[in-house]
């Protein structure tokens, strides 16, 4: 993210000098997180979430009951991507900047 435009862009959009920093350090860190996840835990097809799921079930299932429920309720589903994660949170992010930015001052 090129931080001159993004800042120019957040300023366009309404926000104050300092929403527009808080909201890019915001989007920063959330898109270079991701796709450090995705650069670390390249999982590809389901046979391979399947195959870690499975992993972490094994070793941390007791301890995280609400975790292992996650795993096999969702990520272990057919169809499942965790590429659109990605997508889910950056609109979690946007609508909460959204808010921030209609907020009364």
């Amino acid at each position: 993210m090129k931080s001159s435009g993004a800042s120019f862009t957040l300023r366009k959009a309404g926000f104050t000098v300092e929403m527009a920093a808080h909201a890019f350090s915001v989007i920063e860190g959330y898109v270079y997180g991701f796709a450090l996840q995705q650069i670390n835990i390249p999982l590809q097809t389901p046979e391979q979430v399947a195959e870690v799921g499975v992993g972490i079930l094994q070793q941390l299932a007791g301890a995280y009951p609400h975790l292992a429920e996650m795993i096999t309720e969702h990520a272990m589903k057919p169809g499942y991507d965790y590429a659109q994660e990605f997508e889910f949170g950056l609109d979690l992010i946007l609508d909460g900047l959204e808010e921030a930015r209609n907020a009364p001052r």
